[in-house]
């Protein structure tokens, strides 16, 4: 029967998928959506929470302007999604910003990109879960203790659902994602109603006072922190490039089903970005990163958070503890949750591609049962929860490492995208005219963006993003030195030109620890591969035993002498080690064939109790050059139990790779 292993992972994954069958797993748009569009969706639920929070430090004097820096948020995003559906066309086989790095700018460039989206795709999986968590405290505030485990459980979730394969995660994620969009889209609508007819929402916290950091300020020091929570605001852009970097994940005509679906992202997230950030102007809602800072807040500071922006609007719209509130608040920890999808599918592909290239390991490449990239989910899945638990599930310490990577990768896209168009002119093909203003968005895009990305640095390095800073470089000479192993491995392995020349003699031998069925065997294969010379070679630890072994040997009559190496120190490694090294020295040219019998076995424990010292022999003449070592295997009758568990096991169970 199955074993348990195989049973578990069958209901986790569900039936394994034929590769033939790659067309029916792509994505029509309406799956597409919310699995490319979650994040910078869900954004919207932290995003004007991070701009009150920066504004928060100057008092109450400076939150009249969270409006206007919403505003540059907005323009900001509407023009990088205009940049980036230009990607999508010209690109339309994936890789996005990477792609159009590695295309049109130098090789080290498209390493800083690829490593800087790396980094953004496991930032974006742990704030959007952290994020998640908390508005899922702020309606049920007893799990606030125990947030890191639930965020971290979260996690363990994604990363199930996404190695069932994009379609199914779409499937799984589409409730979600709409049910977070209505329902968002329903508390700002009837909040901004409500306002306009004269009764404005107001927020549990219009009354409370905020304690600032900083005073008087005006000049440059009201510009810094203008900026600063302009930054923070720019959270709302992660995300963005994720439908570029996916394209081969859609329905045909890709590039045209991807562009119409990044429009509609666009418009969903500027529009409930800018419903929440009025809206929260309008209900009066007060955060601060600290709430001992917060003049009026009720019951212990220190050991109770605030409540989310998200649900303070919510009870503020629909009435504390309503219905409607906890569908606003399950629909903003849902999506926050869920938002990480975006990066489960963006790392994957990239880190496919980067292997294909050789610059991650081959094994990212693998698809695992569902088609999907299984190894990549599992390392971005692995990462991510270590860095919530090391932050301790903390938004405001995760998300200042958050877009550093983002506008890093938008501006170096953008660049590359005018050195494109630049390349398309000189060709003369095509509509000179939208060539032009395809070329214009690219470039404006890659002056706001390098402007923001200047603006994050300044504002956000001594705030942690100085890790990523660390970090970006660090995955770019990774991806060097394990490029240069590859090359340097296929010189090694490229054939000479003419034959390659044959061993002048073969020397066979036989390992002996008993006289038994294993040994006469591993003699029998090693006699019909009619080598120059034939050595049966044991290893005496103990005397009496040795002398045993010899009677045993020549009561069975074989017809080869056995050879008995001492071992003074009692090891059987070296000795062994030693006397094939001297068989090499006699004949450089000569090929030593070592035979070790090797038991088969039916379960994990009988493996602790056999063939340890084949293993540790076998690992060492692994490095000898010009031996060869082959393991002859006897089952023994445990091993046959096997036989009903193997027909349970589907075609290409064990595959290359983690998984």
């Amino acid at each position: 029967m199955a074993s348990f292993r195989q049973v578990a992972k069958r209901l986790v994954l569900g039936p394994p998928v034929r590769s033939d069958r790659m067309g029916q797993t792509l994505l029509p748009k309406r799956l597409a959506l919310p699995v490319f569009a979650s994040d910078p969706l869900s954004s919207v639920t932290y995003a004007t929470q991070e701009i009150l929070l920066i504004l928060s430090l100057g008092g109450l004097a400076v939150l009249h302007l969270a409006p206007w820096v919403g505003l540059g948020v907005v323009l900001l995003l509407a023009v990088v999604v205009a940049s980036y559906r230009q990607v999508v066309h010209a690109y339309p086989s994936g890789g996005g910003s990477y792609e159009v790095a590695a295309r049109n700018l130098s090789r080290n460039s498209s390493l800083v990109v690829a490593a800087a989206l790396m980094v953004d795709y496991v930032m974006t999986v742990a704030v959007s879960v952290a994020a998640g968590v908390d508005n899922l405290v702020s309606a049920v505030p007893a799990l606030y203790p125990s947030r890191v485990w639930v965020a971290v459980g979260g996690v363990v979730l994604l990363v199930a659902v996404n190695l069932r394969g994009a379609r199914e995660s779409g499937r799984a994620f589409s409730v979600p994602t709409y049910l977070f969009v209505v329902s968002m889209g329903l508390t700002v609508v009837v909040g901004l109603v409500q306002a306009a007819v004269g009764h404005p929402p107001v927020a549990e916290s219009a009354g409370w006072g905020i304690r600032p950091e900083q005073t008087d300020l005006t000049g440059i020091a009201l510009v810094f922190l203008l900026l600063r929570a302009f930054a923070s605001g720019c959270t709302a852009l992660a995300g963005v490039e994720a439908i570029s970097n996916g394209v081969p994940a859609f329905r045909r005509p890709k590039e045209r089903n991807a562009g119409r679906t990044m429009l509609i992202m666009g418009g969903l997230a500027i529009g409930l970005f800018s419903g929440v950030t009025a809206l929260a102007a309008v209900a009066g809602v007060r955060v601060a990163e600290n709430p001992c800072d917060l003049i009026g807040f009720p019951g212990d500071c220190r050991s109770s958070g605030q409540r989310t922006v998200i649900a303070q609007l919510a009870a503020a719209v629909f009435g504390d503890g309503s219905v409607m509130f906890y569908v606003v608040q399950a629909g903003a920890a849902l999506i926050l949750v869920l938002a990480a999808n975006t990066a489960f599918n963006g790392f994957p592909m990239l880190g496919s591609l980067l292997a294909q290239r050789r610059y991650l390991p081959r094994q990212l490449h693998t698809r695992g049962d569902r088609l999907a990239h299984s190894n990549g989910v599992i390392v971005l899945g692995v990462v991510s929860a270590v860095l919530i638990a090391a932050f301790g599930g903390s938004v405001t310490a995760l998300i200042q490492l958050y877009i550093v990577g983002v506008f890093a990768s938008f501006t170096l896209c953008q660049l590359g995208m005018v050195r494109h168009w630049n390349h398309e002119l000189r060709r003369g093909e095509g509509d000179r005219g939208r060539i032009h203003r395809a070329r214009l968005i690219n470039a404006v895009g890659a002056v706001l963006t390098a402007t923001v990305l200047c603006v994050v640095l300044a504002t956000k390095f001594t705030h942690g993003a100085y890790l990523v800073v660390l970090a970006i470089p660090l995955l770019f000479l990774l991806m060097r030195g394990i490029h240069r192993h590859y090359r340097q491995v296929r010189r090694e392995l490229e054939p000479e030109s003419g034959e390659l020349p044959s061993p002048s003699r073969v020397h066979a031998v036989v390992l002996v620890s008993a006289v038994h069925k294993p040994t006469l065997r591993a003699l029998a294969f090693a006699r019909a591969t009619r080598p120059d010379t034939l050595t049966a070679l044991t290893v005496e630890v103990d005397e009496a035993d040795t002398h045993l072994l010899r009677s045993e040997w020549e009561r069975l009559g074989v017809d080869f002498p056995l050879e008995v190496v001492e071992s003074p120190y009692r090891e059987i490694t070296r000795p062994i080690v030693h006397r094939i090294k001297e068989l090499r020295r006699s004949g450089p040219r000569d090929l030593v064939c070592v035979y070790i019998p090797d038991y088969v076995v039916g379960h994990w424990w009988e493996g602790l109790l056999h063939n340890q010292s084949a293993l540790r022999l076998t690992w060492r003449l692994r490095f000898e050059p010009g031996v060869a070592v082959v393991s002859v295997p006897w089952q023994l009758d445990s091993s046959h139990l096997r036989d009903v568990d193997r027909e349970h096991h589907p075609p290409g169970h064990v595959r290359r790779g983690l998984s």
